[in-house]
């Protein structure tokens, strides 16, 4: 397991960057955290490292966002408003779990955790109340 601590936005958002260009396609992110842990920013930051230049938000009410990057095509996914696992595939989510020739991102993958395999990797955010632009962030399943 990797941990790391991000002072501010702009070092999450390059952490997520440069981590984008080591995942392969064929990926997906599981991105774990309470509103407001950086989720989001970790995403915008990812999606330029795959360079995306779009504006990427959350798809809160949209629910799935693609974007076309360089290399992979990048699945942005929030499942904060689903309110069963079941949900998620009534959306179609399972399109997105196989993601070939792509990556994909699951904000709020907690709500879908009985599809969770051991080849996600799985990204914790937690707000560090001492700064309150800092997050602490733990990654798991992340190959070198």
């Amino acid at each position: 397991m990797m941990e790391t601590v991000l002072n501010s936005v702009q070092e999450m958002q390059t952490f997520a960057k440069n981590l984008s260009k080591k995942i392969p396609g064929g990926t997906i992110i599981a991105l774990i955290g309470n509103l407001g842990s950086g989720k989001t920013t970790f995403a915008q930051g990812f999606a330029r490292g795959l360079g995306i230049q779009d504006s990427v938000i959350s798809p809160t009410f949209k629910l799935v966002s693609e974007y076309e990057g360089i290399h992979y095509p990048l699945y942005h996914i929030d499942c904060y408003r689903l309110d069963s696992p079941e949900d998620f595939l009534n959306i179609g989510g399972e399109n997105y779990l196989n993601p070939e020739n792509g990556i994909t991102l699951i904000e709020w993958a907690e709500r879908i955790e009985p599809f969770w395999t051991d080849r996600w990797i799985l990204i914790h955010f937690s707000r560090l109340y001492e700064n309150v632009n800092a997050r602490s962030i733990k990654i798991s399943g992340l190959v070198d």
